[in-house]
């Protein structure tokens, strides 16, 4: 049965309301014995991005995730079976600062687990988040603390996405860190293993000082810093000097050559000599290489073991030697590199234990006092790299770490990884630029090893010989184990007993990056190899939808898992969405500090607002947002009370007999007029441009409400003059028109104010009925309008005479109400089909119409007021 109208339509409450009717009656459910008995053709899947369950989401969360949710309303309306699962992506290095900051803990693995322990902060702005503060906890301890302020997290998640309208099945969801998502993290893990395509080297890393954990090159940003070029010399055997400039002179202990063009003239004669480095008397040689620069400082470089990632490649192209000189904990590690001897161990025991920042300085006062440093340091401003979610400098140490090959070093795989990006069609299009810029610019496999806590352990223990030493190829679980965790539980084949004994084992303390698990969200909601059925039915993917700043991480990784799994592209389409940039034009990050909250825009505008502002910007375009005037949001508003109310108006007129049929000209030819709508917006939808269809459609429902329904509603009302018969034809008419016309308004609608239409929805349809919901509704067709030709124009025409009356009222200073005794209009004689509903809402008595090829008022004669 139907909900009756209400007296006062009203937005609030809509989204409480339709939110529990929509989860009691399965509305979205994945219906997966009809998706089988269809087919997978039949069933349009999403690989929905897994928000990172630390903190609260943003404005951007909104505004790129009611872009999916676009996508997947039209096509549940299409007849497809929507896959539309949710995750938590809860596992990773931005869980554990939430965590350190919100309960005031740091985590110390050497520590005992503490079954009592109680964290000495819970958030509220208490101080947990100051390092002196922070009390240090067991690996175990900590463990649990992530899991507990996560499951928090996504509880608040969860309530915000069911606010804003999300259509995703609530029954499919995932934790990244959940025992499911594990178990296919490390099986892919060690297939990759098997097949070569995982491995474990020694090699220069780029390392996080603050979170003392290795950083892959998709995890860089750079940072304009400001630095100094040190000219400083380097001593040849003859007495003479060779002049280099260096930002980094603490390094000049790690220096392990000169490098210099091949085609400068300057310094072709001291290739395969040697010099001698300032303080330390160290012999390097002087070597050439193309990446060298001529005109940057004095043309000639130092190479440091290692200073930057320039100095890595110099360093394994020209097979250089190591002379590391820095810790993990970014300072001057306190045994001197080889080489070094005699006063210069003193000079080196000036710098040791120093941070890079106080080395640096004791540095340059060292050269000074030697002579070594010519004229005072030039001031710069240089991009220097950090890590995405780090506030210091990356250093490069020398570490073992896990590596998955990605294609920058197989000519092969980088090829299959570009022709799969031509397979997927990104929208928009310009976009798969950014994906083959980053393939082609890769220069190392991608590093998956993090030296952190919370996360997904690397499956693989360690044999230990009769010394304690590491020996022989990792020990690794059988698929039916997993998943597994080496640090607590024994290898294969050993017991707990001889952890870390000689013969026995250790277990890998390390866990994967989190994009190592974020990569596989297509696996890990299909539930690969735990459930094939499920698996065959919706992979590869119909779509991800994301954002641009994460091509080169998620979306890459993704493409990367699936042609080393199976082969294949993991989805057919990608959707990527703009940046939400402030006022400035600047995006919004929570590092800038001008990020804005969700919550309260759903609470002063309503969801269907929120949505509508999200639905307005295409594909790929910055939206600029001013939270205090956020003109978008009040315009989606008003577009939803108009439809509440619009709709209640037109369901006030009397119901046609069922066999009514639209006969009259200006019915008919906004019949038509819309039909072309639905074609514009049914197409707009399938090219992945729902800012388009929304644009066509929204369009069109003001010309409906502001035009027609004033146009037809003396006829609706059953009040125009003339024969018995032609009023009541012309009134069955006019009604029949109307409530199609918002029939398939509100299913046009549907995807972008999904509260609004479903309330409307409710009132002429049955809630337990086949189309009980407009959103399980059948997308709307153009051969459901009954017309059988294209638009006439009349409706357009009317539409500009009806402007042209009511602008020669308020020109003559009267009242729309006003009575007309006489008007002459120039006008193609087709607006004579409407001049009937023109004449009665501009309370016309007597109307001439003249041929002309465009509208005109001629003339108006008000009729005179009758006497009080």
């Amino acid at each position: 049965m139907s909900n009756a109208i209400p007296d006062k339509p009203a937005l609030e409450g809509l989204e409480p309301k339709w939110g529990e009717v929509w989860e009691s009656q399965g509305t979205y459910r994945f219906d997966r014995d009809a998706a089988l008995a269809a087919g997978s053709d039949a069933v349009y899947a999403i690989d929905t991005p897994p928000p990172t369950a630390s903190g609260s989401l943003h404005i951007g969360h909104v505004f790129s995730y009611t872009h999916m949710d676009l996508a997947a309303r039209f096509q549940r309306m299409r007849g497809q079976h929507l896959f539309y699962p949710m995750g938590w992506d809860d596992n990773g290095l931005p869980t554990e600062r939430r965590v350190q900051n919100y309960y005031g803990v740091r985590c110390e693995p050497a520590l005992p687990y503490d079954p009592d322990f109680t964290p000495p902060f819970e958030g509220g702005g208490q101080g947990g988040g100051k390092p002196a503060d922070q009390v240090p906890v067991s690996r175990r301890n900590f463990i649990e603390l992530c899991e507990r302020l996560t499951v928090e997290d996504e509880k608040q998640f969860e309530d915000l996405w069911r606010a804003l309208g999300l259509s995703v099945d609530w029954t499919q969801t995932y934790r990244t860190i959940g025992e499911e998502s594990q178990r296919v993290a490390q099986r892919a893990f060690l297939r990759n293993l098997a097949r070569g395509e995982a491995y474990r080297a020694d090699a220069p890393t780029l390392w996080d000082i603050t979170f003392r954990t290795a950083v892959a090159q998709a995890e860089l940003e750079d940072k304009e810093m400001p630095g100094a070029y040190h000219r400083v010399s380097f001593h040849k055997p003859d007495g003479g000097t060779i002049e280099i400039e260096t930002t980094r002179p603490e390094l000049i202990a790690a220096c392990v050559a000169l490098v210099a063009h091949p085609d400068d003239e300057r310094y072709q004669p001291y290739f395969g000599t040697t010099v001698r480095t300032p303080l330390f008397g160290v012999e390097v040689p002087v070597v050439a290489h193309h990446l060298a620069q001529q005109d940057k400082g004095s043309g000639i470089a130092m190479v440091c073991t290692f200073g930057d990632v320039t100095d890595v490649v110099w360093w394994r192209e020209l097979d250089l030697p190591t002379r590391p000189i820095l810790g993990k904990d970014g300072r001057i590690l306190a045994d001197a590199p080889e080489g070094i001897e005699g006063d210069a161990l003193a000079v080196y025991g000036e710098l040791a234990g120093k941070t890079v920042f106080s080395a640096k300085a004791r540095m340059v006062e060292l050269l000074r006092e030697s002579g070594d440093l010519h004229g005072d340091p030039r001031p710069i401003t240089h991009p220097v790299k950090f890590f995405e979610k780090g506030d210091k400098p990356l250093e490069i140490v020398t570490t073992r770490q896990w590596y998955i090959a990605n294609g920058a070093r197989d000519e092969g795989l980088r090829e299959r990884l570009l022709e799969n990006g031509r397979q997927i069609a990104f929208h928009p299009d310009f976009m798969r630029v950014r994906y083959e810029n980053w393939v082609g610019g890769l220069s190392g496999d991608w590093l998956i090893s993090r030296q952190r806590f919370f996360g997904v352990p690397i499956p693989v223990w360690y044999r230990l010989d009769e010394n304690g030493e590491q020996t022989g190829d990792p020990i690794v679980p059988t698929e039916n184990m997993l998943p597994v965790d080496p640090s607590s539980m024994p290898a294969p084949g050993f017991d707990e007993a001889q952890r870390g004994q000689p013969g026995g084992f250790i277990g890998e303390v390390d866990i994967m990056d989190t994009w190592a698990t974020s990569s596989l969200t297509p696996q890990i909601a299909a539930k690969w190899e735990d459930d094939p059925e499920l698996f065959d039915l919706v992979f590869p993917y119909d779509l991800r939808s994301q954002g641009q700043d994460i091509i080169r991480t998620w979306l890459f990784s993704t493409v990367l898992r699936a042609e080393l799994e199976h082969g294949t592209v993991p989805w057919k389409h990608a959707g990527i969405s703009g940046f939400i940039v402030d006022p400035d034009r600047k995006k919004m990050s929570k590092s800038k500090g001008n990020v804005v909250t969700p919550q309260g825009m759903l609470d002063e505008h309503g969801s269907d607002a929120v949505r509508y502002w999200a639905a307005s910007s295409r594909l790929g375009t910055d939206a600029a947002f001013d939270p205090q005037n956020p003109k978008q949001m009040k315009i989606g508003r008003r577009l939803a009370i108009k439809v509440l109310n619009a709709a209640k108006f037109v369901y006030s007129f009397p119901v046609p007999a069922s066999d009514a049929v639209v006969t009259d000209p200006l019915d008919v030819d906004m019949l038509a007029t819309l039909a072309e709508v639905v074609r514009q917006a049914t197409k707009a939808y399938e090219e992945y441009d729902h800012a388009r269809a929304l644009e066509v459609t929204e369009q069109f429902f003001w010309t409906f409400c502001d035009d027609y329904l004033e146009l037809v509603k003396e006829r609706a009302y059953g009040s125009t003059p003339g024969d018995e018969g032609d009023r009541v034809d012309g009134q069955a008419s006019a009604v029949t028109a109307l409530r199609r016309a918002v029939d398939v308004l509100l299913r046009l609608l549907a995807p972008v104010i999904p509260f609004a239409t479903e309330e409307v929805w409710s009132w002429t349809h049955d809630a337990d009925g086949p189309s009980g919901s407009v959103h399980r509704a059948h997308w709307p067709t153009i051969a459901e309008l009954g017309v059988d030709a294209g638009p006439s124009g009349l409706l357009p025409l009317v539409s500009e005479a009806l402007i042209g009356i009511r602008r020669a009222k308020t020109d003559a200073k009267a009242s729309q109400k006003t009575p007309v005794a006489h008007a002459t209009i120039s006008a193609p004689l087709l607006l004579a089909e409407a001049a009937g509903d023109l004449k009665a809402v501009g309370r016309i008595d007597v109307l001439d119409i003249q041929q002309g090829d465009a509208v005109e008022v001629l003339a108006i004669e008000l009729a005179p007021l009758p006497e009080a």
